[in-house]
């Protein structure tokens, strides 16, 4: 990762210039900012978070924590900033803070055709459980069901 202050934090509504960005450049049919203010206000569930390198957003990620289970809605990094390893941290802070709060999966659904992103997954020991034919309306493409078993903290 880059030599500055990389910090991992709640997401705010401050923070959505930024997430708008680099979800508009990560996906086909991006979130609106309607959908990330109620994550961030009007959700419960939601475990909405930044990484932040320096002052600026460089990552992003929206979960739930429902039932023993952290869901993985959207995860995505700044296109100028992938494989510098903010994915990866961010991931590995969204499972540990399951591990902490009783979680005993995450799970999350991803394009078959998105390698760099079913890569970093799979490194994590996400498996294939299933998939979803013609899951993303934008193109037909199949969705892959990923789970990953978590043991206590």
């Amino acid at each position: 990762m880059t030599q500055q202050r990389v910090t991992i934090e709640p997401m705010t509504v401050a923070d959505l210039p930024r997430v708008l960005v680099i979800e508009r450049e990560s996906f086909t049919s991006p979130w609106t900012e309607a959908n990330f203010r109620h994550e961030i206000e009007g959700n419960p569930l939601a475990w909405n978070l930044v990484v932040r390198a320096g002052a600026i957003v460089v990552a992003f990620a929206c979960a739930y924590i429902v039932a023993g289970e952290l869901m993985i809605n959207d995860l995505a990094v700044d296109s100028s900033q992938r494989g510098a390893g903010f994915g990866s941290a961010l991931l590995q802070h969204l499972v540990d803070g399951a591990r902490v709060r009783g979680c005993r999966r995450a799970s999350l659904e991803v394009r078959v055709g998105n390698g760099p992103a079913r890569a970093l997954y799979e490194a994590f020991g996400f498996t294939v459980v299933g998939r979803r034919p013609g899951y993303y309306a934008d193109t037909g493409e199949d969705a892959l069901l990923l789970s990953l078993a978590l043991a206590p903290a």
